[in-house]
């Protein structure tokens, strides 16, 4: 064999060699990228199966109250729920063996009916029989809402208190009293119209909650007279 024929030999049998090189990596990175395509495919069913279901323990802060609260719709009066650890549980609410001291604090409500209180009833929360209270409660007929978590960073909506009251309240009713022409439906909070579905009122210290169903009192209150170191 000439020089010239086995130089040209060499020349393509390292062309072919260097051919099955690129061969091989291309392979094995092709490898290399379905394997991290299985690992992600593994992890991201791993975090779906384990994700706790909405209401779970890890899902307990509502991002927002639902557009009506569960509840009575019928006329007033509205009697405390015969139940009311069911009725704790309904509003996202844990029943305590004792008042929570994490976080205290105290916001009042007033309900106008035609110009007339209705008188909110005491006891909501309150579980005689089974010696538990919700962290959000009332003792007394004063219309004081009692806020006594087990939790500091908690936080408490009216939603929830009229839920565990059992009576439905929405951006146009409370209870089986609705809107029309002839009755409006208004809820202040310190003398301030809210706009809205009043049940996203979130409840902070010493607020005034007012909601109005149909002819307006002469006044509506902007503060309460508080007492007895609340």
């Amino acid at each position: 064999m000439s020089s010239r024929k086995r130089h040209r030999a060499r020349a393509e049998a390292e062309h072919a060699a260097k051919l099955l090189a690129h061969k091989r990596i291309r392979t094995r990175r092709l490898w290399v990228a379905a394997g991290v395509v299985a690992v992600l495919a593994i992890f991201v069913a791993v975090v779906l199966m384990n994700r706790p279901p909405d209401g779970s323990a890890a899902n307990r802060g509502r991002a927002s109250p639902p557009t009506v609260a569960p509840g009575r719709t019928t006329p007033p009066p509205w009697p405390v729920p015969a139940d009311a650890s069911a009725a704790a549980a309904a509003a996202g609410l844990p029943m305590l063996g004792e008042e929570g001291n994490a976080l205290h604090f105290h916001a009042h409500l007033d309900i106008f009916v035609n110009g007339t209180p209705l008188q909110v009833p005491a006891e909501i929360g309150v579980d005689h029989a089974r010696r538990k209270i919700s962290p959000l409660h009332s003792h007394d007929l004063t219309g004081v809402i009692h806020i006594e978590s087990a939790e500091r960073d908690a936080t408490f909506t009216l939603e929830q208190f009229f839920t565990e009251w059992q009576v439905s309240l929405g951006a146009d009713h409370i209870g089986g009293l609705r809107a029309d022409d002839a009755h409006q439906f208004k809820v202040f909070v310190n003398g301030t119209l809210r706009a809205g579905n009043p049940g996203e009122i979130v409840l902070a210290a010493h607020d005034q909650i007012s909601i109005v169903y149909g002819a307006e009192p002469p006044s509506i209150p902007s503060s309460y007279q508080w007492t007895n170191g609340l």
